[in-house]
Parts: structure tokens; sequence; C-alpha cells
């Protein structure tokens, strides 16, 4: 069995990134002789309990953005494995842009499979130099849209040969007991909180929505994003309640900041009658809660971020303007009032993420894997 080793953002942080990585880690673990090796990708070092797959206890070591000892440390660790997953993200490695990520990466001499992110499709000149050596210094890299991959291919000096389309993955459906409510529909948006996710476009929404037949309701459920409130605090949270205020809509929108388990996910997302992704980003290439929405077979509203648009191109939903909230008042009345709408998008959802589970996902990793192991023999 191959033997995988992480480089990413990983419980006890809350982010994307350590979602991705922990359900990936947890699902490749499952038939593995040897736990995986996680490198956990930190801004300072952190003394918090070493996280769990699947039950069992990973080797874990921790890579301190501008510590060159946790550098060469996270190095020898990737070594002992047959293969490195690693989640390449701007923001979650030490220097301009990420960039320390490329001199470990020069001195892995593990094969490394990366994973991609965000694929900006007119990236500053470092960004786009970062991108391409982290390409070039990978054996396989991997993106999770077509999309992403046409921009790579079409604005990025990296070998086409190198990548390979892997959708990101959702858990399997889970049996889930849900309330029905009666008289109003649940508009819902979910995730880490932090400017950029629009989320004051979809309040404005709401507020032209206070006549719809039956009334609405909008939750926006997440705590905000640890590096958020490391540098900024609840400023920004505190301003959506404010404008909540300023709107009058305290009675139909919540800002629900409870932590939820997976489970209890579940539980809120399909007790959704649309979830609203009202995002700022028109580069975004991967969103895990649009997939993990479009899967449950919820309808959904998003702007058009590149991800959105290839998704809900196929019927799961609609796309509405950026920074419009009439465009997205609009699509919400589409799907709550036009017969049949909501079924059609709901069937459209399950049929276009059926392959898309973690174990599914999983065997696609395994199968490049074992073909790098195979050529490196």
């Amino acid at each position: 069995m191959t033997h995988f080793g992480f480089l990413s953002t990983y419980p006890p942080t809350r982010c994307g990134l350590a979602t991705f990585t922990e359900a990936l880690a947890s699902e490749l673990a499952t038939d593995g002789v040897r736990a995986p090796i996680i490198v956990r990708a930190l801004d300072v070092r952190d003394s918090g309990p070493n996280p769990a797959v699947v039950g069992r206890v990973p080797t874990t070591t921790e890579l301190i953005a501008r510590d060159r000892v946790s550098m060469r440390t996270a190095v020898r660790a990737l070594d002992g494995c047959d293969v490195a997953i690693v989640q390449h993200e701007y923001g979650i490695y030490g220097g301009p842009d990420g960039d320390e990520i490329i001199p470990l990466l020069r001195s892995l001499a593990t094969p490394a499979i990366v994973v991609l992110h965000t694929v900006l499709s007119e990236p500053t000149p470092h960004q786009r130099a970062v991108l391409e050596t982290v390409c070039k210094l990978a054996a396989t890299v991997v993106v999770m849209t077509d999309n992403a991959r046409e921009i790579l291919n079409r604005s990025y000096n990296v070998k086409p040969s190198k990548v390979h389309v892997i959708p990101h993955g959702v858990p399997v459906p889970r049996a889930t007991s849900v309330t029905k409510r009666t008289g109003s529909k649940r508009i819902l948006t979910w995730g880490l909180i932090s400017p950029g996710k629009g989320l004051e476009w979809g309040i404005r929404a709401i507020a032209g929505l206070r006549d719809t037949v039956p009334p609405i309701e909008y939750v926006i459920a997440g705590q905000t994003h640890p590096k958020v409130l490391a540098h900024d605090g609840e400023r920004y949270r505190e301003a959506l309640q404010q404008l909540i205020t300023d709107l009058s809509l305290g009675a139909i929108v919540t800002l629900d900041d409870r932590y939820r388990d997976a489970t209890e996910l579940a539980e809120l997302v399909a007790g959704a009658d649309v979830v609203l992704l009202p995002y700022d980003s028109r580069d975004q290439a991967t969103s895990g809660v649009l997939i993990e929405a479009v899967a449950a077979g919820v309808p959904v509203v998003a702007t058009g971020f590149p991800h959105a648009v290839e998704l809900l191109g196929r019927g799961a939903g609609v796309i509405a303007r950026h920074q419009d909230p009439e465009s997205m008042a609009a699509a919400i009345r589409t799907i709550l009032g036009a017969e049949g709408a909501a079924e059609q998008m709901h069937q459209a959802g399950l049929r276009d993420t059926h392959d898309f589970s973690w174990p599914r996902v999983a065997d696609h990793y395994r199968a490049i894997a074992h073909r790098m192991v195979r050529v490196a023999a």
C-alpha cells in the first residue's frame, strides 16, 4: 500500500483546506498499513492537540512560517513517505504569496502531488512565478474543475501532461432527521466568515424579499475565519449585524456562529430550501460549500465565480451578478416561485455530483500515486 504524506493546514485549524485534507487523508488511510504523515502549516507554533485520522493518530509535525528549522523537519517527515500530497493556496505558507513553499519542494526527494485550490486568471507577476515554479517542482498537478485546467493551460507555463482534474470530494450522503418548517422558506449561507464572502449583498437581497409568500428566513451559519479573527477581531461580523439592524431585518436574518460537527451541518443543509453564495471573488476556482450544497440536492444561487459557472450551468442552480442584491433576489424568487424549479435543480444536483463522494475521489488519488511510485521504482 502507498504510504501518503500531507502538507496543508489541518485540524484543529478551521479552514477549507484543513477540512479538505482531513477528509482525503481519512479516506486514503482506510486501507493503508501505516498511518499517514501530516505536516501542518501554521503561522506560529501550536501546542494544541494532535489530529486523528479515522481513529488513528498520524505522524504529525508542523511547518512554521519563516522558520527554517521546521522546514527541514517537514522535509524529513515527508521524505519518509512514498508520495506527498501538497495543498497549494497563496495564503497558507510564509513569504510573499506563500513563496516559502518553493525551497521546501526543491528539497523534497519524495514525488509530490500538488493540489491547486486557487488558479488566478489575472495573477500578479510574482503570483504567476510562484505558481509556475510550484507546478514545475511537482510530479503531478491536480485541479478540481475543467475551468481551472483551461486557465492553467492557457495562461501559465505549465506542462499540460502534468495536470489532472479530480473533483472536490463530498461526504457520503447520510440519513438526516430534518423537521420541515411550515409557513416559511429557509435561505442558507454557511462556512467561515470573512470579508469577500459578499454577505452584505446577500443580506441586502433578503431585504428585497420581504413580500415573499410564503415568508423567508435567512441563516448565515459559521464562525469568523481564524486569520480574520486574529487580525481584525469580529469587525466584519459586527458590521453585518449592524446592517441587519439598519435594514430592520432582525426578525428574518440570523447570524449563527455556533460550530457544527459533520452530522449537525448535514442536518442544517438538508433543511435549507436555497443555498446563497454571494461571493465577491471572480476567480474562485473551487468552493467546498458549493459542491456540498449541490451534492445535497439543495438549489443554489451563486455569483459567477468559475466553479459556480461550471457546476450550476448544468441545472443545479442559478447564477446571479456580483455585488447585485436585486439579481440575487430575483434568482431566489425564481427558485421558490416557479413551479417545479426547485425539484428540477434538486435532481440535477444529485446527478451532477454522483461521482464526487470522498471514497471515489480518493480512488483517483490512489491511482495517480500508484503510477508515480511505479515510475520512480
